[in-house]
């Protein structure tokens, strides 16, 4: 979903929107929270009462792996980057592994 169909979904679901942002982290910023928040709205529909749970989860290894650097499964990051299509998140931050950066001192 784009900026602008995220925003039609919100004003023609208001309950839905207002159950989405009840589950906002404490301490998620803005940036981060906007990113998941459009990854919950653009899959909600997929995932039913009582598998809301595996959305969350899901939410926010997409989230860890975009903003933290974090790293899991290739299915499951396939899985999750298949389930972002078209979020795009502006100035996320650039990871490097170890072996990244060692190659790159050794030249």
């Amino acid at each position: 979903m784009a900026e602008g169909d995220i925003e039609e979904f919100i004003e023609q679901n208001r309950h839905l929107s207002e159950l989405v942002d009840t589950y906002r982290g404490i301490s998620e910023s803005e940036k981060h929270w906007k990113a998941r928040r459009a990854f919950l709205f653009r899959n909600i529909n997929d995932f039913e009462d009582p598998h809301i749970d595996q959305l969350l989860a899901l939410s926010m290894v997409w989230a860890n792996n975009v903003f933290l650097g974090c790293r899991y499964s290739p299915d499951l990051l396939e899985k999750v980057n298949e389930m972002a299509e078209g979020i795009v998140v502006e100035d996320a931050p650039v990871f490097k592994t170890r072996d990244e950066i060692m190659k790159n001192q050794k030249r």
